[in-house]
């Protein structure tokens, strides 16, 4: 049986699932990688600025959160019916069925400068694998991938699955506490997917069911030692300028009209480290501008 004492089902914030703050309700918006185009920003702080506290909080694995939310009076515990409309027209939450799980972390910089391997489109193929497995809407809300492109940024972060990238085509996998075998990185999203899957097998049932691969009773897969390539932790990405852009630190963890009204559009990319960065690119363009 899954190492679980708890008794109580996870409740992590989405839309379709608020969670009762004291301010109003709270809702969670997950972006892959951190990555979201300006003018989805603009278009969800007018929502926050229309119904909630006027600012988008960013969170730890550099997803988005609204608060101060009205509830809708037809249904218990739901946000309001229109704000819901005005959320989903932002285009940031592209499954609603799968919107809880959709918990990828990648390192900011990847494909930008440095790094061995740009794990943008490994991100994404993983994100439309889990989006594409009905069952995999049964994940729990906190269980998380973690996507290290080799420059060691994210590898100090605990996971259920991830990996670190050791070459420009392979990457080890992350299995919970413990590491499994080197895998091709075009083969890194269908591995990962059919993991989560083995975990949904063995987590348990009913409120004391597993939230994370650590608490199972044994490994998903067979330990392997620590690959040789495999990158000590680095520190995180200072606020200010940086190789590949501009990291801006978002003022008591959320941003406003002010920050990002400022900003080109373009794709952006939003930091586990309360930041946001603004890659060369976009910078150039706001200056042509």
């Amino acid at each position: 049986m899954p190492v679980s004492s708890r008794h109580r089902p996870d409740r992590c914030p989405a839309l379709c699932r608020p969670w009762p703050a004291d301010d109003g309700l709270l809702v969670r918006l997950r972006l892959v990688g951190g990555r979201v185009e300006v003018r989805r920003l603009r278009a969800l702080l007018h929502v926050a600025e229309r119904w909630g506290d006027g600012r988008l909080h960013l969170t730890g694995r550099a997803n988005l959160q609204l608060r101060a939310l009205p509830p809708d009076p037809l249904s218990s515990g739901a946000v309001a019916a229109e704000v819901v409309e005005a959320v989903l027209a932002t285009g940031l939450v592209p499954s609603r069925s799968h919107e809880l799980v959709r918990n990828v972390m990648v390192s900011p910089q990847t494909g930008l400068v440095g790094g061995r391997a740009d794990l943008r489109p490994v991100a994404d193929a993983l994100d439309a694998a889990l989006c594409a497995d009905r069952r995999l809407a049964d994940l729990p809300g906190r269980f998380l991938f973690v996507l290290d492109d080799g420059r060691g940024d994210l590898v100090d972060r605990d996971c259920d699955l991830g990996l670190v990238a050791v070459d420009d085509g392979a990457a080890q996998l992350r299995v919970g506490s413990g590491w499994g075998p080197v895998v091709a990185l075009d083969e890194v999203a269908e591995t990962l997917v059919g993991l989560a899957a083995r975990f949904l097998d063995r987590r348990g049932h009913g409120p004391s069911a597993a939230w994370h691969v650590r608490e199972l009773d044994s490994p998903l897969v067979p330990v392997e030692p620590v690959d040789a390539r495999v990158p000590g932790e680095c520190p995180p990405l200072p606020h200010g300028p940086v190789p590949g852009g501009l990291h801006v630190a978002a003022a008591g963890g959320a941003l406003d009209r002010t920050t990002v009204g400022s900003w080109p559009d373009g794709e952006v990319v939003v930091t586990p480290w309360h930041g946001v960065l603004l890659p060369e690119p976009l910078l150039a363009e706001g200056s042509a501008a």
